[in-house]
């Protein structure tokens, strides 16, 4: 028993000093001291009993610190669990203790992998990682979405696009009595938000866009334009299940921003159809694959 214990207490108390002197790399040694004691941990746990790990807390608290209680170490044997798998271990000193304490309890290994990459990509602090995590970014990816950040494919515009969308519902209105007005109102408010929701690269042109067809003015929702992918974006708001009319108003206003504004040197436009439902067989029939049809949910 004590054998364990006494490499346990040194490393920690190793840690301890080292925070104090190296403060240019003391979460990467702190990540690897917490990951090596896990792993003792998990050793002495399978030869003395889980109960081992009751006792090393106690001893632990007196000894070197009150912050290496029974939940921490329970923590730290779980780090050692999770990272040794080879998917992951290369991933281990990318983030900081407070990162991995928010990705610790997803059990799907693509779904771990994908917000430690995010995290490190977009330089989330750990309660922006939390944020991500709690509004369940990757379970909102289209399974083709996930497929392709698994086998790292290049993604498009469209995939990165969430379903459902989440719209910040400052009014606290009822879903069921909302106009497009309203709902358009909802997400000018928290543009910067929205446009987090849809993906990255994302800014703002205008709402109510004004184009003539014919001797008729219509207005697009909302005017995007993407500079990652150099694009036009289209956005079209409508409170009701999706139907097939609304393909063919989203497919005429692609078309005019194509032929009328965008430049040689620009992508094909594309267009975000946010409803309150989906329709599957209207999806499967629409011939035109830079539309995608996302549904909205109010929080």
């Amino acid at each position: 028993m004590d054998k364990y214990y006494k490499e346990i207490k040194d490393k920690l108390i190793d840690d301890e000093i080292y925070a104090k002197t190296k403060d240019y790399s003391k979460e990467r040694h702190k990540v690897i001291t917490y990951f090596e004691t896990g792993k003792l941990l998990y050793e002495a746990g399978n030869e003395y009993g889980k109960s081992i790990i009751d006792n090393y807390s106690k001893k632990l608290i007196n000894e070197v610190g009150k912050k290496y209680d029974k939940r921490t170490l329970y923590r730290m044997r779980k780090l050692y669990k999770v990272f040794s798998d080879s998917k992951v271990s290369a991933l281990l000193t990318l983030l900081s203790w407070s990162h991995y304490l928010e990705v610790l309890t997803i059990k799907n290994t693509d779904e771990l992998i994908f917000y430690i990459n995010l995290a490190v990509n977009k330089r989330l602090n750990y309660r922006q990682l939390h944020e991500k995590i709690k509004n369940k970014e990757y379970e909102r990816l289209d399974e083709k979405t996930k497929e392709k950040i698994i086998n790292d494919d290049n993604l498009e515009l469209i995939d990165t696009v969430k379903n459902p969308i989440l719209i910040k519902n400052s009014y606290n209105i009822d879903i069921d009595n909302i106009s497009e007005k309203f709902l358009q109102r909802l997400i000018l408010e928290d543009i910067s938000g929205f446009m987090n929701e849809l993906g990255d690269g994302f800014c703002f042109i205008k709402e109510e866009y004004p184009i003539k067809i014919g001797d008729r003015y219509n207005y697009i929702d909302l005017l995007l334009f993407n500079i990652k992918y150099n694009c036009y974006v289209v956005v079209e708001l409508k409170v009701t299940e999706l139907k097939k009319e609304h393909i063919g108003q989203i497919d005429i206003y692609m078309n005019y921003i194509d032929e009328n504004i965008k430049t040689v040197n620009q992508n094909k436009t594309i267009g975000i159809l946010i409803v309150k439902e989906n329709n599957k067989f209207v999806i499967k029939y629409k011939t035109n694959e830079g539309i995608v049809s996302r549904e909205y949910q109010l929080v």
